[in-house]
């Protein structure tokens, strides 16, 4: 972790209500998941290649149509008004001003067109894309992708992961159940089904099904991302049904505890689709080299979720930007150190595990190598 990613978690953990930390903090069960994210990424290094001349490296990607200063986006984090009182506006100002992505969560406590105008006031070209959790009412999913749609948001990214809200150890013991009473989640208001100024639960179930994200798919012009694969053949169904692309992710580790942490899973999902959609990935990056590895495994960019909340909880918007802006440099030093000229110029035979063990294969999944 980046001292001043450290710096920024420190001074957020001082100024946040220890409920609404460990909210944020928190994941599933007995946190295995969370925890590995970020050990998954100790256990890799990168081999540097030397004499390339290739000059200061350039962090410019483009994604989804958008053209980002940036390969680090904003993963969708619920409830960004427990951390400060300017919320998702303010990260979303920090997000344009990065020039990069964010994704609003469904669970918001600012609605998505207030989220986009924010944006927008900083750069008018600023790219905000809406998480949505698909809902047993069809009539629900199609009134909240619409919404996105005339707020301005240029994709949708469905969580698949969620077939029931994960058991957070945390929020048990600590009786967080439900937001305080002048905070909600503001999308969920005004829905079909409901009185106009209702705020609906966000509901879960197990009986969605690829037939309920096709009719999404068929039902609105945004593209579609699919969030949550770890297996290869979800990231190849998702190619193969039209999606725009795919984001390996375990819900940071607040969902499935059994789940394997997300770069250990990125080579084979990027093998499977073989290039025909962009692969994104979330959990776990904490600084440049977490990033360069993850592109040098298949990612074309990378989400990041509690280290803006960090930012946020600790200074407001410019605590978002201070994260953004130090992974961006960071990540273009590393670059630059591992011979690449650009985002994309980092290859899988750049990354090895640390010490005797398995390595990272060209082409394939891991292989055990001799020491």
């Amino acid at each position: 972790m980046t001292g001043v990613l450290r710096e920024l978690r420190d001074k957020a953990g001082v100024r946040l209500d220890p409920v609404h930390r460990d909210f944020f903090e928190g994941g599933a069960g007995e946190e295995t998941a969370l925890a590995d994210n970020e050990r998954a990424f100790r256990r890799l290094a990168l081999l540097p290649r030397v004499l390339t001349g290739s000059g200061p490296a350039d962090t410019r990607v483009r994604l989804l149509g958008a053209d980002l200063s940036t390969p680090v986006l904003l993963s969708p984090t619920a409830f960004h008004r427990l951390a400060h009182p300017d919320g998702e506006s303010a990260t979303a100002r920090a997000a344009a001003a990065a020039g990069t992505v964010l994704i609003t969560s469904m669970a918001a406590t600012t609605p998505v067109a207030e989220v986009t105008a924010a944006a927008r006031s900083v750069r008018e070209d600023a790219a905000v894309w809406f998480q949505l959790y698909l809902q047993p009412d069809a009539e629900v999913t199609g009134a909240l992708a619409e919404r996105a749609r005339r707020a301005g948001c240029s994709a949708l990214v469905v969580t698949a992961d969620s077939p029931v809200f994960g058991r957070r150890t945390r929020d048990d013991r600590n009786g967080f159940h439900d937001l305080p009473p002048w905070l909600a989640a503001e999308n969920m208001r005004g829905l079909p089904g409901g009185p106009p100024d209702a705020v609906r639960d966000i509901a879960m179930s197990p009986a969605l099904s690829w037939d309920d994200l096709r009719r999404l798919r068929d039902a609105t012009p945004l593209p579609l991302v699919l969030k949550g694969v770890l297996h290869p053949a979800d990231a190849r169904r998702a190619a193969d049904e039209g999606l725009a692309a795919v984001m390996v992710s375990n819900h940071g580790g607040r969902q499935l505890d059994a789940a394997p942490a997300t770069v250990d899973a990125l080579p084979a999902v990027a093998d499977a689709v073989a290039g025909r959609v962009p692969v994104l990935l979330d959990g776990g990056v904490r600084g440049g080299a977490d990033v360069v590895a993850a592109l040098a495994l298949g990612a074309r960019a990378v989400g990041i979720g509690r280290p803006a909340l960090w930012g946020l909880a600790a200074e407001g918007e410019s605590g978002v930007r201070r994260v953004l802006e130090e992974l961006r440099e960071e990540t273009a030093h590393v670059l630059t150190l591992c011979g690449a000229a650009d985002c994309s110029a980092v290859t899988r035979d750049q990354v090895v595990r640390r010490g005797p063990g398995p390595a990272v294969r060209s082409g394939g999944p891991w292989r055990e190598e001799e020491s």
